[in-house]
């Protein structure tokens, strides 16, 4: 990792023009293009594409591919909706070349065999599966929150009660498959996926296997390397007790940050293994130190089982939260445990009255967001004719939202035709990784061949279209994250994972439910439920206007229904401020001097330095790579590369 002795700014005094709002300070995938279309009248709506269509030879039911939603050696995994019911499930699909060989398709048969059997709230429920002449498709429960590592990837240390929590739904899907005597063999935190409502599920049986007698264990080492047992690697045998060392490497990567063995070298990986050779951090509890510690011995035997790992002093003494916030996904949430007068109260209010329920507005608030975008998805991939007429909707009060106000404005509905118009993303869509990965990989290549040298070449034209971001505002402890575009387009990345847009001329409003899905509706006709979220992108809007000075902004010019790239995830150090957006663009502000770094383009690689007075001036990468450039720039791009090295995990 390159060293922060790269970049060393003086005391920090102020972040880029106080970026947040009044208050306290606390994710993947890219949006597609907006798609107009006529409603009315007949075969208006644009058919989806052909190629994208997955049909059942003996059923006939056919399903949309979506996204991209991981690979493998034999595998790659989309986001799949059938067509009638507009259900979603996450699709592995299998290349019949790569199962050409009998042994290879008899691996894929009793992987399918296998997880067909499982059923457990924590396993990744089986659906169905069939094949045609190209592909085996292997239908399964679709998690929309990704997996844990895409959750540690973002926070890198999670909070005692946070590991608690998932290591409790490990350990109940763990014990189903121990009991039914099968061995996952790979557990690791891109094996965990994470549902809508933060709930986990153990997945991939790809390397899983029945359990044998000792002395007829398979002894062929699998699984990846930093959760390997040291009986794998010594070619013992894989056990129970090599899944429980497995758990503990889980654990130890989520508390402390990274896998216990981890080195740059593999071989020295594994001999660290096998010595168990391994530090815990002074910062860990003493009730983690000693459970990991139980976990991490040599002799399988040793190990605690799953049920004693549950008795320990960190499970029955620490406070493990009931739900975690979806926030939590990329912030630090806050787990403050209820206190014990509160939560007796609790229990005598809920055996004297029962459950609390929840109020008809809120539930029925709740289902028909649900209903509108699920609506909405199934217009875009079934198009069908409305006769409806929308009713005429109210315009909206001009008043500016308050921090204290933001409840929805009121509106007449109008029927789902008339509200936006929606688009589905690409499966070529770019997650944060894949942005961090490219752009990583191209300023590594630029750095290690670049030649001394006093000043900048000459900088390209500048380009009238690049956008980078002129203001932010950081209000992730209630809200999320709100920035400015320099094409004067307003958006928040809400701390569901949800993105809202104003356009830069304020009469359209560009809505994410996802990072593939897109609707845009015209500022009068924003649906009744999505007016809070509204109100707090206004708000934001409001803020920076009225208190953040201009930071480059472009002229104005007249927008088109495109929406802008989308923010995929941010990161904060006390030295800079770090943004990835959906079309590869990676920017970074650095507080002290409020210069910025704008990493776009790839091929090449396009880098722009915002200078002190605004200025902004573009270089191709190939160009400094060939004849250097001034120290300034050169120590902000180290710094960047040592920061996305940080946050990528390389």
């Amino acid at each position: 990792m390159e060293p922060a002795a790269f970049f060393r700014p003086q005391p920090l005094a102020s972040p880029e023009p106080r970026s947040r709002a009044p208050g306290k300070d606390s994710e993947a995938g890219a949006g597609a293009g907006a798609r107009e279309s006529e409603r009315g009248s007949p075969g208006a709506d644009p058919l989806p594409d052909p190629a994208r269509l997955i049909r059942d030879p003996l059923s006939g039911r056919t399903y949309y591919r979506g996204r991209l939603l991981g690979k493998g050696g034999f595998a790659r995994c989309y986001e799949a909706t059938d067509t009638s019911s507009g259900h979603t499930y996450a699709v592995k699909v299998i290349p019949q070349s790569r199962v050409a060989k009998p042994h290879q398709r008899e691996k894929i048969l009793q992987e399918i065999a296998l997880h067909r059997s499982l059923h457990h709230r924590h396993i990744v429920r089986f659906s169905h599966h069939f094949e045609d002449e190209g592909s085996i498709y292997i239908f399964l429960e679709y998690c929309s929150r990704k997996s844990l590592a895409h959750i540690w990837k973002a926070r890198h240390i999670l909070l005692e009660p946070e590991v608690r929590y998932y290591l409790r739904q490990v350990i109940a899907g763990l014990r189903y498959l121990h009991q039914r005597g099968v061995l996952h063999r790979d557990l690791k935190l891109g094996n965990f996926f994470i549902t809508d409502n933060m709930e986990l599920k153990l997945g991939d049986f790809g390397l899983a296997a029945r359990l044998e007698p000792q002395d007829q264990r398979k002894k062929t080492i699998c699984g990846t390397p930093n959760y390997l047992a040291p009986e794998v690697l010594l070619r013992q045998g894989h056990g129970p007790e090599s899944d429980v060392w497995s758990l503990g490497c889980v654990m130890y990567t989520l508390l402390c940050g990274s896998p216990p063995f981890e080195t740059t070298d593999l071989k020295e990986t594994y001999r660290c293994i096998k010595q168990v050779r391994y530090t815990l951090p002074t910062y860990l509890s003493v009730c983690a130190r000693h459970l990991l510690a139980a976990i991490l011995r040599p002799v399988p035997q040793d190990r605690p089982s799953l049920e004693e790992i549950l008795q320990h002093d960190f499970f029955t003494k620490g406070y493990t939260p009931a739900q975690l916030p979806p926030s939590s996904c990329t912030t630090v949430p806050d787990l403050t445990p209820p206190s014990p007068a509160q939560s007796f109260f609790t229990k005598v209010t809920k055996s004297l009255f029962g459950r609390k329920k929840k109020s008809k507005l809120a539930v029925q608030e709740q289902d028909n967001l649900s209903r509108l975008v699920s609506d909405l998805v199934l217009m875009s991939i079934c198009p069908q004719n409305s006769s409806k007429e929308p009713r005429q909707a109210q315009k909206e009060a001009d008043v500016p939202p308050s921090l204290a106000e933001t409840a929805p404005e009121e509106g007449s509905p109008r029927s789902l035709a008339a509200m936006g118009s929606s688009c589905e993303g690409s499966e070529e869509c770019l997650t944060a990784a894949a942005v961090m990965e490219s752009t990583l990989c191209a300023l590594r290549n630029c750095l290690a061949f670049m030649p001394p040298a006093e000043q900048n070449p000459a900088p390209l034209a500048s380009s009238e279209h690049l956008l980078w971001v002129s203001k932010w505002v950081d209000y992730s402890n209630k809200y999320g994250f709100g920035y400015q575009l320099s094409s004067r387009q307003v958006a928040v990345l809400f701390n569901d994972g949800t993105h809202m847009a104003l356009s830069s001329n304020r009469k359209n409003v560009h809505y994410n439910p996802t990072s593939t899905k897109h609707f845009c509706f015209p500022m009068e006709a924003v649906p009744q439920q999505l007016q809070r979220q509204l109100g707090v992108l206004r708000y934001f809007a409001s803020y920076m206007d009225q208190n953040l000075m201009k930071g480059g902004d472009l002229p104005s010019m007249d927008e088109t229904e495109s929406p802008a790239p989308l923010l995929l995830q941010w990161f904060k150090t006390d030295q800079a401020l770090l943004l990835l957006f959906s079309d590869g663009t990676v920017q970074v502000n650095f507080y002290v001097d409020h210069t910025k770094l704008i990493l776009s383009g790839w091929e090449p690689l396009l880098i722009t330095f915002v200078a002190r007075d605004r200025r902004a001036l573009t270089y191709q990468a190939p160009h400094l790579q060939r004849l250097g450039c001034s120290p300034e720039l050169r120590v902000r791009l180290r710094f960047v590369l040592g920061l996305l090295r940080q946050h990528s995990g390389t």
